[in-house]
């Protein structure tokens, strides 16, 4: 069996490529950014809750990937930026509305392209009697970062550090 002219080569550029060293992941250089943009993104969600402006709005939304995943307390899952602006911009409306979150902590993927923020959360509003209240809670972002460095908020998720309900209170 003979082997074609160009089989050794690409044999060899196969194999040569393959073990050419990988470029090494600053892990914590990629934490501190992605920590940074958990918090521009919380401090755009203060200035929107404080101006409520379309530019704020926008700068609020541009975090979000475009196949982002919603899970916030108490609702069904949101998948999708079109359906996440509609989300937050129907909050928003909410009289009193206002948010802020802050991050406990932050870990990368070794592959650098993945990630995650956990921290805590607040959430103020008016009920339905007018009285101005606050939600404390929790919340996850887990982030992709996106081919020109920048990471994206793919999926967020949040919940109140309220009691549990009575329901879900075991008897015994």
């Amino acid at each position: 069996m003979r082997l074609s002219a160009l089989t050794v080569p690409s044999m060899w550029l196969l194999i040569t490529w393959g073990c050419a060293p990988q470029a090494r992941i600053d892990l914590e250089a990629e934490k501190a950014a992605l920590l940074a943009a958990d918090k521009a993104w919380s401090d755009s969600a203060v200035a929107f809750s404080a101006s409520q402006t379309p530019e704020a709005f926008e700068k609020l939304m541009s975090p979000w990937a475009d196949d982002a995943v919603f899970l916030g307390d108490g609702m069904p899952r949101v998948t999708g930026k079109a359906a996440v602006r509609k989300v937050w911009g129907e909050m928003g409306k909410i009289p009193g509305f206002s948010v802020k979150w802050a991050a406990d902590g932050a870990t990368v993927a070794a592959s650098g392209d993945l990630g995650y923020t956990f921290g805590s959360n607040e959430f103020t509003f008016k009920d339905a009697k007018g009285v101005l209240m606050t939600a404390k809670g929790k919340y996850i972002t887990i982030w992709r970062k996106q081919a020109n460095g920048v990471w994206k908020g793919a999926m967020d998720m949040g919940n109140s550090d309220g009691p549990p309900a009575s329901s879900a209170v075991p008897k015994g």
